[in-house]
């Protein structure tokens, strides 16, 4: 095990994590960031053609401008913005290194990762929602054409799709499909796709579904998934159709694992919102702070990026308040 003992040890290395590092190092702080995957893994994972619903000003952080083509950026500019951040502060973040298990050692922290051991004073948890996602726990979730994420829509030329959702995902996967020339279902809980799909795409995917083009299964729920076809329960029964690949487009949720081994409380409703001081950042567990979407549990649509960007800085301030005393 290291010797050395960090101020802070950062948990994901996305924007928020980002930000966290800026300033922890601004603050003269000795930290270090773990990331699992790629810098900004989640952002890595969106879809190929995706664009972000916020301008990309309201992405930017540390006062490095985030300049984009169109005034909402895509994927690819935000993976190239945050680079940017990454290399101007040169951050200093471990890629491609999972952690494993959190133990409290006295008033230390032992983080054990796969490649290495740690002991830090603080620990901050920016691991963000989209590693798990929402299983429907079906029968034939488990089969190989089933997809929890979508990339782009080239393998699904002329082949029948069902895709699972009515959120912004499950949108642009079943637009960007239909028009590489796949045949699109759509199963969706409600009446029909969310209200808060972005604006610009929802008269899209509306007019699609009202002229056919993309068949909707409204008020509906998947109910079996099989080999060659799917079984769809709606309001007048089940329904059975040709399948050659499901999109379950179901949402995602925070690993509480980590939560769980530090002894973060959540709340004991169907949120699982971990406790935590929203001045500070700091759970019920002295040390551990949680900044971006791991602060909402289940509920993954309250904090974004650019609400979030500003948890570093409370993170940062209670830290170094606390050394000062």
């Amino acid at each position: 095990m290291a010797e050395k003992i960090f101020d802070m040890l950062i948990i994901g290395g996305g924007p928020i994590g980002l930000a966290c590092g800026v300033e922890a190092k601004k603050a003269g702080l000795d930290y270090l960031i773990v990331e699992k995957g790629a810098l900004t893994n989640s952002i890595y994972n969106y879809p190929i053609n995706m664009t972000f619903f916020s301008t990309s000003d309201r992405l930017e952080m540390a006062d490095i401008p985030f300049m984009s083509i169109g005034n909402k950026p895509t994927r690819t500019e935000a993976l190239e913005y945050y680079r940017r951040v990454f290399s101007h502060f040169q951050l200093n973040v471990k890629l491609y290194e999972a952690v494993e298990k959190l133990d409290k050692r006295g008033e230390l922290f032992q983080v054990k990762t796969s490649k290495d051991e740690y002991l830090t004073k603080n620990i901050v948890l920016a691991t963000g929602f989209y590693d798990l996602p929402n299983l429907m726990n079906i029968p034939g979730e488990n089969l190989p054409k089933v997809h929890h994420y979508y990339k782009e829509p080239w393998p699904f030329i002329n082949q029948k799709i069902v895709v699972v959702g009515g959120a912004n995902s499950a949108v642009d996967a079943a637009l960007e499909c239909w028009r590489k020339g796949a045949e699109v279902s759509m199963v969706l809980l409600d009446e029909g796709v969310d209200q808060a799909v972005k604006y610009w795409v929802r008269p899209d995917i509306v007019n699609r579904i009202k002229e056919g083009s993309i068949r909707a299964f409204t008020k509906s729920k998947l109910k079996e998934i099989r080999e060659q076809e799917v079984v769809i329960a709606t309001p007048e029964g089940d329904v059975t159709i040709e399948n050659d690949f499901v999109l379950a487009m179901t949402g995602y949720k925070p690993n509480f694992t980590l939560l769980n081994q530090l002894g973060v409380e959540l709340s004991p409703d169907e949120k699982c919102q971990p406790v935590y001081n929203e001045i500070t950042q700091e759970s019920n567990v002295q040390g551990v702070y949680l900044a971006g979407v791991v602060c909402g549990g289940m509920n993954t649509r309250e904090f974004f990026i650019e609400n979030s960007i500003v948890h570093a800085e409370s993170i940062v301030r209670d830290i170094v308040n606390k050394s000062h005393k």
